[in-house]
């Protein structure tokens, strides 16, 4: 089933029928010695980090498909007001969080 994600509190067309409660997904990485080189090289040179922008994208591609994977097990079909939040654990350790709020929609009409 595909799930509907907004950041909004509603989903336009539809009506939310079911609140099933707030769910997230969490993903904790670490960046290696190998990516720490080339980002710090890149950090001389100045612009974009590759390195680093890689490590930010597979973490919130994971916390979210953990998000929906979450949706799922609660039996909703959109997950409205969804947010990222991300927190250094310790150097070099960060955590990434999404959530949001698991409901169950039909459309309007």
């Amino acid at each position: 089933m595909k799930i509907i994600v907004t950041t909004a509190n509603d989903v336009p067309g539809y009506k939310i029928v079911k609140n099933l409660g707030v769910i997230r997904g969490i993903t904790v990485r670490s960046r290696g010695l190998g990516g720490n080189f080339i980002g710090g090289l890149q950090t001389i040179f100045g612009g974009r980090i590759s390195a680093y922008l890689k490590l930010c994208e597979e973490a919130r591609q994971e916390a979210y498909a953990e998000l929906i994977h979450q949706a799922e097990l609660t039996g909703a079909n959109a997950v409205i007001g969804m947010r990222y939040e991300s927190n250094e654990v310790i150097s070099g350790v960060t955590e990434v969080l999404a959530y949001g709020t698991a409901v169950l929609v039909e459309p309007i009409g």
